[in-house]
């Protein structure tokens, strides 16, 4: 004799199927493409809006894309010290870029400055320094747009790995990227 499932199994099996779609519904959701940039596409300034949460790549004054970003775990304010989750602010240049870095291609920015080591150095800091513009960490590039909803990094500008993609190819090194609060 065949034991048919009670109804606690049914609602079991129900829920779970449920839980199943909603995951797939949102990782598709978080990994949609959305409009590129034309090929050849040049970037001749970047510019990341801490309170915005946003990277923006402009080239001769107009506005070629924006990219909603994840800050340090501590965005308030200029970084002062390793360690201190903060985003730096101020004008750089992305001079150089790692692809086999522990995230999905990354853009070494040029901090820290002159300035900002002389002021670390009053106060009896360690200014920090390996700020990236990067993609996720490797491994992790499913969660797609999902990292936007926590200030996570240590530091840096994050973006998704395909976004890291497009604007490794818009910026060449040595092109100004300026911070702002």
């Amino acid at each position: 004799m065949r034991r048919r499932g009670t109804g606690l199994d049914v609602m079991l099996v129900a829920a779970g199927f449920v839980a199943v779609v909603m995951l797939c519904a949102v990782l598709a959701w978080a990994n949609w493409p959305t409009e590129r940039l034309g090929t050849g596409t040049r970037a001749d300034l970047v510019v990341v809006r801490k309170s915005a949460r946003v990277l923006e790549l402009y080239q001769a004054d107009s506005l070629l894309k924006s990219y909603a970003v994840s800050l340090g775990s501590d965005p308030l304010g200029p970084k002062r010290a390793e360690g201190d989750g903060r985003t730096p602010e101020g004008t750089y240049v992305l001079d150089y870029r790692k692809s086999d870095s522990s995230f999905h291609r990354a853009l070494h920015i040029s901090y820290p400055s002159a300035s900002d080591t002389a002021q670390a150095t009053a106060n009896g800091l360690n200014p920090g320094g390996s700020i990236m513009v990067h993609g996720l960490p490797n491994g992790l590039g499913f969660l797609g747009r999902l990292h936007r909803y926590f200030d996570w990094t240590e530091g840096c500008v994050a973006v998704t790995n395909r976004e890291i993609e497009e604007i490794w190819a818009a910026v060449a090194d040595g092109t100004r990227i300026r911070v702002e609060p």
